[in-house]
């Protein structure tokens, strides 16, 4: 008696229709602007989910509230410096993270989450997911967004 067996393992491949995206709401007040933007990029890029796939965008929706609230530990909002380019030569320009914090509080949470993203266009897709906001308010509420533990995440 000859037994044969097929021990063949296919590996799973999320399709792109399987997607079910959620709604995530995150107060950021008092907490690191690091820790934060961790735990948002993982929500944003799909790592939470069993399904995860690195070459797929599976991850969900991110909103942050009180981004004006996140806080910088150390010495950061003096020492820290943002820099941007127009493209023009002798364009460059640098801004202390205190400075950019009194002129968009919002781009602190964002420009953390944007640099733990990939840096292709599947990044550039997943961070269109995250919706940053100043203030306690969000316009949102259509959509259920369900609140984010930051120790789970």
């Amino acid at each position: 008696m000859e037994l044969e067996i097929n021990t063949v393992m296919n590996t799973y491949t999320p399709k792109a229709a399987d997607v079910d995206r959620r709604w995530y709401v995150v107060d950021a007040d008092g907490v690191p602007v690091g820790r934060l933007s961790s735990a948002v990029a993982k929500v944003l890029r799909g790592k939470h989910k069993p399904t995860c796939a690195s070459h797929m965008d599976r991850g969900d929706f991110v909103i942050v509230l009180n981004a004006d609230k996140a806080v910088l530990t150390g010495r950061k909002e003096e020492q820290k410096t943002y820099y941007r380019h127009s493209g023009m030569p002798g364009q460059l320009k640098q801004e202390s993270a205190a400075r950019l914090r009194a002129r968009r509080p919002e781009r602190l949470v964002e420009l953390a989450v944007k640099g733990m993203l990939p840096k292709n266009s599947l990044g550039r897709q997943q961070f269109r997911k995250l919706k940053v906001y100043a203030g306690g308010e969000h316009p949102h509420a259509a959509q259920k967004p369900e609140p984010l533990d930051l120790g789970s995440a």
